[in-house]
């Protein structure tokens, strides 16, 4: 199996930009398709971002296109999440996970592997 450790959370301001990491170790990362969940307070566990064992291809919810980018680098089995134009809704605790199954796509049941999460808040 693989572990996975997610980092760089915090405390920004709106329209702050941040990026958190999530470093893997275990497996080889390239068998994984990996994506980014997260969760606010009382609300369920929402996909965010998904990418590829290549890199190659991404997807996004529709409520982060164009503001954030997922990205990994297989040499140093990480993936990231660069997070642009942040807002208060999007305060949430983020959650990276891992999929061996190339069909894995936007819900919670098709990753097998959770971090523990990072807390990303965004004051007004």
């Amino acid at each position: 199996q693989v572990q996975l450790v997610e980092s760089g959370g915090g405390l920004v301001q709106a329209g702050d930009s941040l990026r958190v990491s999530c470093a893997a170790s275990g497996r080889t990362f390239t068998n994984y398709r990996m994506a980014w969940f997260r969760q606010a307070p009382g609300t369920e566990r929402e996909f965010v971002a998904l990418i590829s064992r290549t890199g190659a291809g991404t997807a996004y919810a529709d409520s982060v296109k164009g503001r954030f980018t997922v990205s990994r680098d297989n040499a140093k089995n990480t993936m990231y999440l660069q997070m642009n134009s942040l807002s208060p809704e999007d305060t949430a605790v983020y959650y990276c996970a891992a999929s061996p199954r190339v069909s894995a796509f936007m819900r919670r049941d098709d990753y097998d592997y959770w971090g523990q999460g990072t807390q990303v808040t965004v004051s007004s």
